[in-house]
C-alpha cells in the first residue's frame, strides 16, 4: 500500500471514530463485534453517498 492509500484509510477510520466513538459496545462475542463494525461502516457509506453531488455525463 502506498502512502497515499494509507492516508485515505487513516482518514476514513478517523471519520468513523469521530461519528460513532472509538469503542465497540458489544464485547462478548467476536462475531457480534464484526457485525457492529460492519453496520457502522455501512452507515458511514450511506452518509457519504448522501452528501455527494449527482454527476451528469456530457451535459
Amino acid at each position: 500500500m502506498t502512502c497515499y492509500h494509507r492516508r485515505i484509510a487513516e482518514t476514513a477510520m478517523y471519520r468513523e471514530k469521530q461519528l460513532f466513538g472509538s469503542h465497540l459496545s458489544l464485547r462478548d462475542d467476536y462475531n457480534e463485534q464484526v457485525a457492529e463494525a460492519l453496520v457502522m461502516i455501512c452507515a458511514l457509506n450511506k452518509m457519504t453517498l448522501t452528501g455527494m453531488p449527482e454527476s451528469v455525463h456530457g451535459a
